[in-house]
């Protein structure tokens, strides 16, 4: 059992005034009783990282030569009523009791516990940022009183469902529930009409509800890994006018390749989809799809053809025009023909004579010739076979390049988690 001393907290922050110490920082310390910290009633930020504490209201054994009334008023953080940053995550925490009393906390940190119940901090009113993850919290607490709470993380708990205790969380912008075992999100979600980010991935989501079209303001939504299958359970998602984010990927709807043109005309305000630009996704989907491609190759072809026979035309209709107006035209084009007659035998003989010497020249060199058409056979294999390497090295790289990239967008932790 390591306990923290007044006395290691004055000569770590160079005073012998308790009151002068507002922020402290004690991580990885193994720390398992940090009662003395109740002298400091002027502290604000208190960070407790990694450390072995199982509850805050620990009484070290100093603390006997007090009386019963003076223990109860040292026990815990309750005297440090300044306090409003507290990070007690990653410890042996099965309990927050001892917090209640913080009037003035806004920020508490108690991930990566072994918290059962968040019920202590109902009452905390102050509050705005709620981080939970990575616990054993079964159900959610009423948030009525927290009318400031705009943060809340309870992720990688085993939470079944939301129920009604979000009715009155009108000030939550980030809510984060994945890796949790949801299979419904309830109508309470209606209230939370300020929701920006919303993560659901890893649970047991078939549908969304109709309320969640009044959250008009998100616009990062994580249903990444449930069980969503009907394209119609998605449709609520054109009330979300602000949508930019998306995740749908590891649900059976996401299976299907047309999905994100869908998403595309069903939400017009979409920038990310599976963790990949829109934009680059429908494009790839135009480009996979080889009845698609065909049909462009298709009409690409019906336009070149069509082009030359408009052109024909045209032409014919101009020596058509050429007929009727000049009536010389008919003398013109029997001269024509007789030169291009001439022309044509003189282009015959010289191609006859120019053969005849090719001939000639070859028989001359012929014997020359064999002797070299041995060499050149073996430059030829030689040269094949390098050109086979080639294109084995060439068709590796094609493979490389058309490759599936690696996926994204899995509904991974929130940001918010590593606060």
């Amino acid at each position: 059992m390591k306990a923290l001393s007044s006395t290691q907290v004055l000569q770590e922050n160079h005073t012998t005034d308790p009151d002068a110490v507002i922020s402290l920082t004690f991580t990885h310390r193994a720390l398992s009783d940090v009662s003395c910290l109740a002298q400091f009633k002027k502290l604000e930020r208190l960070d407790l990282t990694f450390n072995n504490l199982s509850s805050l209201e620990v009484i070290c054994s100093h603390l006997n030569k007090y009386s019963s009334m003076e223990k109860r008023r040292l026990r815990g953080l309750k005297p440090c009523l300044n306090l409003k940053w507290l990070s007690v995550k990653q410890n042996k925490l099965r309990s927050l009791k001892g917090v209640e009393g913080l009037a003035c906390l806004t920020v508490l940190n108690a991930g990566s516990n072994m918290l059962q119940s968040m019920e202590e901090v109902k009452s905390l009113v102050r509050l705005r940022a709620l981080i939970l993850n990575d616990n054993e919290i079964v159900s959610i607490c009423r948030t009525d009183q927290m009318k400031e709470l705009n943060t809340l993380v309870l992720s990688r708990n085993p939470i079944r469902k939301i129920g009604e205790n979000l009715s009155k969380a009108n000030s939550i912008t980030k809510l984060s529930l994945s890796n949790c075992k949801i299979e419904c999100i309830g109508s309470s979600i209606k209230s939370c009409t300020e929701l920006r980010e919303l993560r659901l991935a890893h649970n047991e989501i078939r549908t969304l509800p109709s309320e969640l079209a009044r959250s008009t303001k998100i616009q990062n939504l994580d249903l990444g890994n449930n069980l969503i299958m009907r394209w119609s359970d998605l449709k609520i998602l054109s009330s979300l006018a602000n949508l930019k984010n998306l995740n749908l990927v590891g649900n059976p709807v996401a299976e299907k390749d047309v999905l994100s043109k869908k998403i595309k005309k069903l939400v017009p305000s979409i920038q990310i989809f599976n963790a990949k630009p829109i934009d680059k996704v429908t494009k790839n989907v135009i480009d996979d799809n080889p009845s698609t491609n065909a049909s462009v190759d298709i009409a690409m072809k019906k336009e070149k053809t069509k082009k030359p026979k408009l052109n024909n035309k045209n032409a014919s209709d101009d020596e058509e025009n050429t007929h009727s107006t000049d009536p010389n035209s008919e003398k013109k084009s029997k001269r024509k023909s007789r030169d291009l007659k001439d022309g044509f035998v003189t282009e015959k003989e010289t191609i006859k004579r120019s053969k005849k010497a090719i001939h000639d020249e070859e028989t001359v060199h012929l014997e020359n010739n064999e002797n070299r058409n041995e060499k050149r056979e073996e430059g030829d294999t030689i040269e094949k076979k390098k050109k086979r390497v080639k294109s084995k090295a060439r068709g590796s790289s094609a493979v490389q390049l058309l490759s599936p990239e690696a996926e994204f967008g899995l509904g991974g932790p929130s940001a918010w988690d590593l606060e």
